[in-house]
């Protein structure tokens, strides 16, 4: 991270070390006790040894890291477990999805609770058939009481879909298929507000774009798919809808690779601005990011370090130093 990063209020490593070699797709959530976080970790994506682990922040420091779930099976081969998704329910248990299976176009979804912020577990729940959970990126919670989840699939090219409960996970409804995978190959979107309960989504791409969508129903109808100003390099994103009303964006402002990794801001969630560059080794992997904001104000972000471990970083959103990104390019400092 460059030295002089403005609105960077702390930057460090979750574990220095671990049981596994390899994590990823790491994701934030804020308890009443204080942030936690999961990520998958193993000998390496897709292998059977791959489980969910987690921490959380206490006033010493995260807590060395522990395997919630893993994907061994009442009968048959150990499965490796993928991109798990943790939510606070207001009033009600921290939520941790996550999915098991040999690959993502045959995986299914788990469900786990807890109700003291993370200190312990009920035993996972195969989530219906057909319902996956969030994908990467974190619920949003609407007025209605709906919990909306962005979500995707690519058995049949890569398209994306919502899934919602109004009973906190314990009936699901589906949309159909926002778009044909075709035109637009996405996944793994996130959720931003906007006046008037408008909502917009953001995802990556095989089209070499963060792609945007918009519903005015509560994320039941969306628009069709369209690019963004903002390149992808086929990597995950994730966004948040600050208190103030701005959007932020964690993501990676390349066409290939998956270095920089780069913070963007916007008024409207269409005019974007260059705000802080987390990583920028050339050939380095710093990915699948999550973020959060806290009741503090604060933003929390993390993710993927080299695949071996995963990095936390905190802004101060009332801190950044914002440039104009034009015609998709970033600002040199």
């Amino acid at each position: 991270m460059a030295q002089t990063a403005i609105g960077v209020v702390k930057s460090e490593f979750i574990y220095e070390t671990a049981p596994f070699p390899s994590c990823h797709a790491s994701t934030l959530a804020e308890t009443p006790e204080g942030v936690v976080a999961a990520w998958f970790g193993g000998t390496d994506e897709r292998d059977p040894d791959v489980g969910i682990w987690f921490s959380r922040k206490t006033g010493s420091g995260w807590t060395a890291p522990v395997e919630l779930a893993n994907g061994i099976q009442a009968t048959g081969p150990r499965q490796p477990t993928w991109n798990p998704v943790l939510f606070q329910m207001p009033k009600g248990p921290l939520l941790l999805f996550y999915k098991v299976g040999p690959s993502p176009s045959t995986w299914w979804g788990m469900l786990m609770r807890s109700d003291d912020g993370g200190k312990t577990w009920t035993k996972p729940t195969r989530l219906p058939d057909g319902i996956v959970g969030p994908i990467k990126n974190k619920p949003v919670l609407l007025a209605s009481g709906k919990l909306l989840c962005p979500s995707s699939s690519e058995d049949n090219g890569w398209r994306l879909h919502m899934e919602s409960s109004t009973d906190g996970g314990k009936t699901w409804q589906k949309t159909a298929a926002l778009n044909d995978g075709k035109e637009f190959s996405a996944i793994q979107p996130s959720i931003l507000f906007h006046p008037n309960g408008r909502l917009q989504l953001l995802c990556r791409s095989k089209n070499k774009k963060v792609l945007e969508s918009w519903s005015d129903d509560g994320g039941t109808n969306w628009t069709a798919l369209k690019p963004t100003e903002l390149p992808n390099p086929n990597s995950g994103t994730d966004a948040v809808t600050l208190k103030d009303g701005r959007q932020l964006l964690v993501y990676n402002h390349t066409p290939k690779g998956r270095s920089p990794l780069n913070v963007a801001v916007s008024p409207d969630g269409k005019r974007w601005q260059a705000a802080v560059v987390l990583e920028n080794e050339p050939g380095g992997e710093f990915s699948y990011p999550a973020v959060i904001q806290t009741r503090d104000g604060l933003v929390h972000i993390t993710y993927t370090h080299h695949r071996k471990k995963i990095k936390y970083v905190v802004l101060d959103p009332a801190n950044l130093k914002l440039t104009e990104i034009q015609n998709g390019q970033w600002p040199n400092p």
